[in-house]
């Protein structure tokens, strides 16, 4: 019985030399190809594939979000992350939303056949690259990191990236003050900042606030 692959990725031809690859092995079989997450998760609940290959940054609905819904709708099928970003915290966030294999995107071709491998072995996978010393290119997405925060997180780094005082967002958001602190706390470790300058850069690069003229 052939091994059922999906693939979901909102890049075609990346897709396509995925489908490639994996259409090498006569044991394995493309059975859905989704360039979306919305569109991922209703091939997974209908074709209930063993094995689903994810982007994390995908249109409406992130890779993210996606595992967690395709381990609702089709429980018995292994999750594959496809992500630029080495950074630690998206490995954690995405096997906390279902994965057990985590791909460098520009390690695919080398990577992705050893990932499905493991997790047909029940086993886990990270790309090699992703697991060792940082590598030169992009760790984090503003798009992803935006996504995690909570509308009233969104809020209080508005406030914040506008420069007001703890005591004023508290007031303007009919919060109190210790209320603002821990949500200033929640937001670093979320985006990984630890200081205020950093959360003003990535709200401008998020489009939470404009630049200044």
């Amino acid at each position: 019985m052939k091994t059922t692959v999906l693939l979901a990725d909102d890049h075609a031809l990346f897709r396509q030399g995925l489908a490639l690859l994996v259409g090498e092995r006569a044991d394995w079989e493309i059975v859905g190809q989704a360039g979306d997450g919305e569109e991922a998760v209703r091939l997974a609940q209908a074709l209930q594939p063993r094995i689903a290959v994810l982007d994390i940054e995908m249109p409406r609905m992130n890779g993210l979000e996606a595992a967690r819904r395709i381990r609702q709708v089709a429980p018995a099928t292994g999750i594959v992350a496809l992500s630029m970003y080495g950074d630690p915290h998206y490995q954690q966030r995405m096997f906390e939303a279902g994965a057990s294999a985590y791909v460098l995107k520009n390690e695919a071709m080398d990577d992705l056949v050893a990932a499905i491998e493991a997790l047909l072995r029940g086993q886990r996978f990270v790309s090699p690259a992703a697991s060792g010393v940082p590598r030169a290119g992009p760790s984090r997405s503003v798009e992803l990191d935006k996504a995690s925060l909570s509308e009233r997180e969104l809020a209080v780094l508005r406030l914040l990236a506008t420069g007001m005082r703890t005591k004023e967002i508290g007031a303007a958001l009919d919060i109190s003050a210790k209320t603002v602190e821990t949500y200033r706390s929640r937001i670093m470790l979320k985006l990984g900042i630890d200081n205020v300058p950093g959360l003003v850069r990535f709200a401008i690069r998020a489009g939470i606030i404009l630049p200044e003229p």
